[in-house]
This record gives structure tokens, C-alpha cells and sequence, in this order.
């Protein structure tokens, strides 16, 4: 396994790790009391795991790339926060502003809530995984 892959590896497991528990914290602290009080009518009686497992999968991907980017020994601490603060912005308002847009009773507070937590929990989770993957971020990895 080549360095860069293994480099990129390193960083989807500690940010998927570290996003688990924060997400986790997040929907049941803030999301499942908002959306019960605000949607709750939408909501399927229990969720669906492998959806749910899907969008881990592919939005921590996309969080790697865009924020945490294993491979760029050049990018500032800044600079991939500020990444991952777009990414997650723009992913979350993706969805929350779709359901705005065609849901009934889909609420602005939901959608603004949700835009929100996306940027600032991608810039939680980069900050935090690139402080602790910083030796090897600072690396050029090679071949």
C-alpha cells in the first residue's frame, strides 16, 4: 500500500471516528428533539441503517478530501478548515434546503439548523483530526 493511500486511510478513520461521536451527540442532543417538535409527522418510525451507513461512508470521504486533505503537505491548518467548512455547508444545504423547497411543513429553522451543524461540524471534525494527524499531514507522501 502506497504512503499517500495509507495516509488517506489514517485520516477517514480518525475523522469517521471522530464525526461518529459527534454526529451521535448531535442528533440526539439538538436533532431528534428539533425534528420531533418541527417535522416529526415526516419522520419514518426508525431509520434506515443502511442509508444511514451509506451517507457516513460517503460524506466522511468527501470531508477527507475537501478538509482534512491527507495528501497536501502545503495546506495550512486554515485552509483545510475553511475547506470543510464549505464542504459541509454546501452538502448540508443540499439537503436542507431541498426539503424546504419540496417537503410540506418542512420548517426554515430545520433548514437553517441543519445548514449550520454541517459547517461547523466538518470544521469541528478537520480541526480536530488534522491537530491529531498532524506529523503525518506535514509529510509530502511520496509515490
Amino acid at each position: 500500500m502506497s504512503p499517500r493511500t495509507k495516509n488517506w486511510l489514517a485520516a477517514y478513520v480518525v475523522s469517521a471516528l471522530i464525526f461518529a461521536v459527534l454526529d451521535v451527540a448531535w442528533i440526539l442532543l439538538v436533532a431528534n428533539p428539533l425534528y420531533q417538535s418541527q417535522i416529526g409527522h415526516l419522520l419514518a418510525p426508525k431509520a434506515n441503517l443502511p442509508g444511514a451507513v451509506l451517507f457516513y461512508a460517503v460524506f466522511v470521504a468527501g470531508m477527507v478530501h475537501y478538509g482534512v486533505r491527507p495528501n497536501d503537505a502545503g495546506a495550512t491548518l486554515r485552509q483545510r478548515v475553511t475547506g470543510a467548512a464549505l464542504f459541509g455547508f454546501f452538502t448540508y444545504a443540499t439537503w436542507a434546503l431541498t426539503g424546504f423547497a419540496v417537503l410540506k411543513d418542512f420548517t426554515a429553522l430545520v433548514a437553517v439548523t441543519d445548514v449550520l451543524w454541517g459547517a461547523a461540524a466538518c470544521s469541528l471534525v478537520t480541526w480536530v483530526a488534522a491537530t491529531i494527524l498532524r506529523r503525518r499531514l506535514m509529510k509530502p507522501a511520496v509515490a
